[in-house]
């Protein structure tokens, strides 16, 4: 099977494929039993903005043996796969794909490699969590419509860690793929046994579910001599947006996904190249679960300028992630925001790895730091934390390798875990 990788021929193709497909979207979420309650009378145009945000929490109080009748708009025997979504921060929900779903979302995944400029000759790595979870396996059966060689090795819940760096030696992939907290633990986990991954054949690294701020990359970067492409979606949807070879940011596929950002608080739409919210609705791949104005629970900004030498990337908007919405502590009066303090964390070249947790001791609130370092200054790290947000923590030194054991045990392993009542 070749890849389908027609794209809109410009801007004005782009939006009149939104134009239209707004409406099929808005017609099938009209079905839904759940949906067409929030939907009011009208034509998308006039309606649009005053479509409440679908959030996650909404789903999860449908009963998860009635979610089928709910909101899904055709009979089970249409049913060809599950997937599954959350988890980190609440129970996982798992929405049925049809065939015709299937079909748009593995063409998303397929732009991806043309993105990163991956090739026949290239081999790749999948790395992401194997199971009921997609993105390792769309990954995957993509990469080979492209004649792509693959790897399958899941996580470390699939194949351990330690087989996974012998297989990158014996193999020898050109790209990897995983979480980025995952790349980082084989990085670290080559250190000790004294191989260089540098030295490996990987040159590219294409990572996701999880935000990657600058430090992280540079980390990443450096510790696999490797160039890294950010990659972005969610299971509401299927692949939404990707870094490309020019790294001026993440290409939406727009004419698959209307993308919106507006204010957190009021709802309405921000201008264009603000922070806001994100609201993403399918145009395609909602013929089982038809998503409409999903609110995906991260901080982004949307920018339509039109980056020169692009094309066909060219066409799309650019999207830069920023945040999840969720990812804060609150200790002792003061916010903590998580990718904040990872990037505190990271910055000094002697943190391996780190959990953060905070829970109460008495009448205060306690944060909680699990640290593995290169060297035993502990001090140093309850210094440049106090001095970030002014509060000190607990400090543990942990011997190299011990956080490792989280990943080989986790789909999604939580770096910050909040243990009050």
């Amino acid at each position: 099977m070749k890849p389908d990788l027609r794209w809109p021929k410009s801007k004005r193709q782009l939006l009149a494929i939104q134009r239209k497909r707004k409406e099929v979207a808005l017609e099938r979420a009209r079905q839904s039993r759940f949906l067409k309650k929030r939907i009011p009378k009208g034509k998308a145009e006039d309606i649009w903005h005053r479509i409440p945000p679908l959030t996650k929490e909404e789903l999860r109080a449908i009963p998860p043996e009635r979610f089928h009748e709910e909101f899904c708009i055709q009979p089970r025997n249409k049913v060809v796969e599950y997937w599954r979504s959350g988890g980190a921060t609440g129970r996982p929900l798992f929405y049925p794909r049809s065939a015709e779903d299937m079909q748009h979302g593995l063409r998303a995944f397929e732009r991806a490699w043309a993105l990163i400029g991956a090739t026949a000759d290239d081999c790749a790595h999948v790395s992401f969590p194997l199971g009921v979870h997609p993105v390792a396996h769309l990954y995957a059966r993509t990469a080979i419509n492209h004649g792509i060689g693959t790897v399958w090795c899941g996580a470390g819940t699939n194949t351990p860690s330690e087989v996974q760096l012998e297989l990158i030696d014996q193999l020898k992939p050109t790209v990897w793929l995983g979480m980025a907290s995952y790349g980082l633990h084989l990085a670290n986990l080559a250190e000790a046994k004294n191989y260089d991954l540098r030295s490996s054949s990987v040159k590219k690294i294409i990572v996701a579910a999880e935000p990657l701020s600058p430090v992280k990359r540079k980390k990443l970067e450096t510790a696999w001599g490797a160039e890294v492409f950010d990659h972005f979606g969610m299971t509401e949807g299927a692949f939404v947006a990707g870094e490309g070879v020019g790294h001026h940011g993440m290409h939406i596929w727009a004419d698959q996904f209307y993308c919106e950002v507006v204010d957190e608080k009021t709802g309405e739409p921000v201008p264009e190249g603000a922070v806001g919210s994100l609201v993403v609705t399918p145009l395609w791949n909602n013929t089982m679960t038809p998503f409409l104005r999903w609110s995906s629970g991260d901080l982004v900004s949307i920018s339509n300028q039109e980056i020169p030498d692009q094309f066909p990337w060219s066409v799309f908007p650019m999207l830069r992630h920023e945040r999840r919405t969720v990812g804060f502590f609150k200790v002792r009066g003061v916010n903590i925001n998580h990718a904040e303090l990872e990037d505190l964390l990271f910055r000094d070249p002697d943190v391996v790895d780190f959990r953060a947790e905070v829970y109460n001791e008495g009448d205060n609130d306690v944060l909680h730091l699990h640290v593995e370092k290169r060297n035993a200054d502990r001090e140093g790290t309850v210094e440049a934390v106090r001095r970030a947000f002014q509060i000190s923590p607990q400090v543990t030194l942990l011997p190299r390798g011990t956080i490792a054991k989280d990943f080989e045990a986790a789909v999604k392993p939580p770096r910050f875990v909040d243990r009050r009542g």
